[in-house]
């Protein structure tokens, strides 16, 4: 029988600038991370190629010899990514120097969201940050085709080419403005959910932030025995999912993962994007999860946190969560080195179940420490109310007597005084 034929990945280059306030350290991370990404996007990186400069070239982002260099390099490539955001004109340079399409790393994070894209929120924000980046690089391509057609007749008239140009442009504008808008409704739809949530006593919210591949996902379906996509890419997902801490506690929690952080995520992403990351805001919780294998995490945990700040997340308590300790060389040590920095952290591997259990208990111990204890007299005439509260109360004791049952709870406050007048102030 015929085998089935896979198309080929795409070949790529994987290309930067190391500008002189950069360490090696930290200019080799980002390229790794642009490896994954282009991983993610269904490409094999088949070379590097660098250059030391104290800034980027304006023509063409790389100098003149090495673009030389680049262009041979890159014989066998069907794609150039530059480690920066650079300029159309630069990109078009580069492109027409080395003979090989060019994709800047914002081009590159912008098509993975669109391919990974399911809700209509995210759908929305992806093409708003699309078009904003179409935008500048269409502007670049009617100079170019201007220039040529003046230099063809001799005249420095406005041409057809430049009309439709501008005729796109506006288009542009217009479907922007028209995705904002949907994004507004459904950001005040979000908050009508969320306001309901709150009405509801005895619910708290954690979620998951953290750089993109530290195992969230993982981590996810791990506290609460959903089925969270996994997989080996960064931006696996985009899409906020909310899920029940499971086994339920009381309070009940409610755990919800947002899309990954990464090194120099443009900001015009940031802000497509923000509303992926309201969940951390109306958080009660942030569970900051690293990857403790990486011997950068400690970029990880700066760049989660300059987001979490950018957001005006600041204020929202959270827990340093050092996952994926099993893929760390000696385990004990660095569980060791991390708790010293990090002492009030959970170091742990979100596929162990003792570790998973560990970290639940610190969640529930969180929402816990301002629960009140309280005795309840639950006549027989409203026993209707026994299933509500074994949901909304952890159930301490239950006594019955002649006229009822004495009930003492934990649970918090609001709801534990509600609970009173529903049953008209008695006490146990």
């Amino acid at each position: 029988m015929p085998q089935e034929t896979r198309e080929k990945p795409k070949r790529a280059v994987v290309a930067a600038v190391q500008l002189s306030n950069v360490s090696d350290v930290e200019f080799e991370a980002s390229l790794t991370e642009l490896r994954q990404l282009a991983k993610t996007l269904g490409f094999e990186a088949v070379g590097s190629f660098t250059q030391k400069r104290a800034k980027f070239d304006q023509t063409a982002y790389f100098g003149t010899g090495k673009r030389e260099e680049l262009r041979m390099l890159a014989e066998d490539a069907d794609v150039i990514l530059v480690d920066h955001e650079i300029a159309p004109s630069q990109a078009r340079n580069l492109e027409k120097e080395t003979g090989c399409e060019v994709m800047d790393r914002t081009m590159v994070i912008l098509e993975i969201f669109h391919r990974h894209a399911r809700s209509r929120a995210a759908r929305a924000q992806v093409e708003i940050a699309r078009l904003g980046y179409m935008a500048p690089r269409m502007r670049e391509a009617a100079k170019l085709k201007g220039s040529q057609g003046r230099g063809r007749s001799g005249v420095g008239g406005r041409g057809a080419g430049e009309s439709r140009t501008e005729l796109d442009r506006r288009k542009i504008r217009d479907r922007i403005s028209e995705l904002e808008r949907e994004l507004a409704a459904m950001g005040t739809e979000r908050k009508t959910q969320r306001a309901r949530r709150e009405e509801r006593p005895g619910l708290a919210r954690v979620a998951l932030v953290g750089y993109t591949n530290a195992g969230k996902s993982t981590l996810m379906r791990a506290l609460t025995g959903s089925e969270a996509l996994v997989a080996d890419k960064l931006f696996a997902t985009l899409d906020t999912t909310v899920r029940a801490l499971y086994p339920e506690s009381v309070p009940r929690v409610l755990v919800s993962d947002t899309v990954g952080f990464i090194k120099n995520l443009p900001h015009a992403l940031v802000a497509s994007f923000k509303s992926t990351l309201d969940e951390a805001l109306e958080a009660s919780l942030l569970l900051h999860v690293v990857d403790a294998s990486d011997p950068g995490y400690e970029r990880q945990l700066a760049v989660t946190e300059e987001v979490l700040d950018e957001i005006g997340a600041k204020r929202v308590p959270r827990l340093i969560v050092f996952n994926k300790i099993d893929r760390g060389g000696s385990e004990e040590e660095l569980r060791a080195a991390l708790l010293v920095i990090y002492p009030k952290s959970i170091v742990m591997s979100a596929r162990r179940e003792g570790d998973v259990g560990r970290l639940r208990d610190a969640i529930v111990a969180h929402f816990q420490r301002d629960l009140v204890e309280a005795e309840l007299f639950l006549p027989w005439s409203a026993q209707k109310l026994r299933a509500e509260i074994f949901a909304k109360f952890d159930v301490i004791e239950e006594r019955a007597r002649n006229d009822g049952t004495s009930i003492r709870v934990r649970g918090e406050p609001e709801a534990v005084n509600q609970l009173r007048k529903q049953l008209g102030g008695r006490k146990g």
